[in-house]
């Protein structure tokens, strides 16, 4: 039996920094008929959703209109165009957030997440996923099998991420990975490069919350976390990052450094430890994003001849591996939620993630139900 189509398309709008309002939006029709409206279930905040609540821009792209926000989200098909082969009504799906134009040579070789003319949900001007219904192509709806819940399906995003991060890295069996970060990400890559048959996988945070987190996740254990000790002051931090690189080299017997390097913090003691710490010939994969610019240590990238990698969002495959991870249960993503709000209480969701209080990791957001008071 089909859904019930509702009347009412409820939607968490940004309309300038620290602005936001529940209102009543147009439902969503079908652009073309390769598109299905999907009816959103489950929504994961992501940090770029709350640096766009707190700052109104992420580099070049600038809050100037109002935007729905959300990306991170499953839900179930309502209504499918008629070219529609993959999914049909009623399926429970998982959605990725990011259309390219599929035309230009990035998309053609791939590397979509390039394409210049993305549009992607909740990245300005373009609405994002938290209301009742969202349209979105066809092809980027991922089914999920019925023993996975909606929470879950929309996790399948940031799990998709990290697969992409550690695909730049190309982890392969049998390396040693060193991942700086230990919040949603961090831990999300550890997991998915354990799942994938490294030797060790290393986690380094400044937080003891998220390392007893990282050594109880998916794999994970209390000898292969490191906490970066605090640089002493009048010390060059330059001269403390190289000096944090050797103290992690000798504290877990690393030789000459891992394989690999995941960068997910942006913060540039980490970048710069990370340079430092990787392998001769190994890679450096940057994915964290913080201040603009940071202080590089590029002529030790340069003479240990270090592969640099930036990360971003996914390529081909990504969302289909992510579902099979969490699927099989290689990656028990439900352990990562630590916090769960109704549809009316976003702006409460927002401001829990942006206080970054010490046990909080992932905040969901329970889609729009018959008696939401908005």
């Amino acid at each position: 039996m089909s859904p019930a189509i509702k009347t009412q398309n409820p939607a968490f709008v940004l309309r300038a920094v620290h602005d936001t309002v529940i209102e009543e939006r147009t439902i969503p029709k079908l652009r073309n008929d390769r598109d299905v409206r999907v009816e959103i279930k489950q929504t994961g905040i992501c940090g770029s959703d709350v640096h766009y609540w707190d700052h109104g821009r992420i580099g070049d792209f600038i809050l100037t209109t109002p935007i729905v926000l959300g990306h991170e989200s499953s839900g179930v098909v309502v209504e499918a165009g008629a070219a529609v082969k993959n999914v049909k009504v009623g399926d429970r799906v998982a959605i990725e957030p990011g259309i390219p134009c599929r035309h230009c040579d990035y998309c053609r070789s791939g590397l979509y997440n390039l394409c210049p003319d993305t549009v992607f949900a909740a990245t300005p001007p373009h609405d994002g996923t938290l209301s009742r219904y969202y349209v979105v192509a066809a092809d980027f709806c991922y089914p999920i099998p019925e023993h996975m819940d909606m929470e879950e399906g929309a996790l399948v995003e940031p799990v998709s991420s990290a697969v992409n991060m550690v695909r730049t890295g190309d982890v392969r069996g049998g390396q040693t990975v060193v991942v700086f970060g230990c919040g949603p990400m961090g831990v999300l890559c550890q997991a998915i490069c354990r799942a994938w048959g490294t030797k060790r996988v290393i986690g380094i945070d400044i937080v003891q919350s998220r390392l007893d987190f990282a050594a109880s996740f998916s794999g994970g254990r209390k000898e292969d976390v490191f906490m970066t000790p605090k640089r002493p002051e009048g010390v060059d931090g330059m001269e403390w990052s190289e000096h944090v690189a050797k103290v992690i080299r000798e504290q877990f017997d690393l030789g000459e450094g891992p394989e690999v390097v995941l960068e997910v913090t942006g913060a540039e003691p980490c970048i710069q430890a990370g340079v430092h710490l990787c392998k001769k010939g190994g890679t450096f994969v940057q994915a964290g994003m913080g201040v603009e610019n940071v202080y590089f240590p590029i002529s030790v990238a340069c003479v240990r001849g270090l592969r640099i990698q930036g990360a971003i969002r996914y390529v081909t495959g990504c969302h289909p591996s992510a579902v099979d991870l969490i699927s099989t249960g290689k990656i028990d993503v439900k352990k990562l939620i630590t916090h769960r709000y109704k549809f009316e209480q976003s702006e409460e969701a927002f401001r829990k993630v942006k206080a970054r209080e010490e046990g909080t990791l992932k905040v969901m957001i329970e889609g729009v139900q018959d008696d939401t008071k908005i």
